[in-house]
């Protein structure tokens, strides 16, 4: 296998590819709209992750919310700026990133932490968990898996993958003081050629207040 792409590097190259793989992705859809049904009115939105903006960052901005998206690959940040201008899109690593504690009514990461090591993604989700409102909420997508830098192929580049089983990342959500209020697990065949079912587990997870 040839040296694992950066994140950067894989959705840089894949772009628009990667939107149209996932669009049929219905646990996400739903996810989003489960979150609508709680969030007030203008409700300050962080999107980690953000790809093209389609769909977390367009359903979110559509009704009304503040939402501010990030990714680390540019061309997914001049896409998402171009598709969902209504929301902002910065260019931007999750674990640079610095809030103070209660800043955001919503947190979305849909899949955009599989290529952080298992202790990086640890840290991430305590930081998430700090930097939600009282009666926040997370909502946190992955592909469950008791693995930590495993080299695959994903829609043809080679990437090192980590992750946690769904059990246990529901364990890490809790250690870091939130409840799990919400999970769904289903199986997806991204719409791209040679593409195999692939699990996932969709948490949302609430901050008491």
């Amino acid at each position: 296998m040839t040296r694992p792409e950066s994140a950067a590097e894989v959705f840089d190259a894949l772009g628009k590819d990667y939107e149209t793989a996932f669009r049929a992705a219905t646990a996400q859809r739903e996810a989003i709209t489960d979150l609508l049904a709680a969030l007030p009115p203008k409700a300050k939105v962080l999107d980690l992750g953000a790809g093209t903006g389609r769909p977390t960052a367009e359903l979110l901005a559509a009704a009304g919310h503040d939402v501010t998206g990030y990714d680390v690959a540019p061309k997914m940040v001049e896409l998402a700026r171009a598709q969902v201008p209504a929301a902002r899109f910065e260019l931007g690593d999750m674990r640079e990133l610095s809030y103070e504690d209660g800043s955001w009514d919503a947190i979305t990461a849909f899949f955009s932490m599989l290529q952080l090591p298992r202790a990086e993604q640890e840290t991430m989700l305590g930081r998430l968990a700090a930097w939600l409102k009282p009666g926040g909420r997370l909502v946190f997508a992955t592909v469950p898996a008791d693995v930590d830098g495993v080299d695959i192929v994903f829609m043809g580049h080679p990437v090192r993958a980590s992750s946690f089983t769904a059990e246990a990342l529901a364990g890490h959500l809790r250690a870091a003081g939130l409840e799990i209020i919400r999970e769904v697990r289903a199986e997806f065949v991204p719409d791209h050629p040679g593409a195999t079912p692939e699990p996932h587990v969709h948490l949302t997870a609430r901050k008491p207040s």
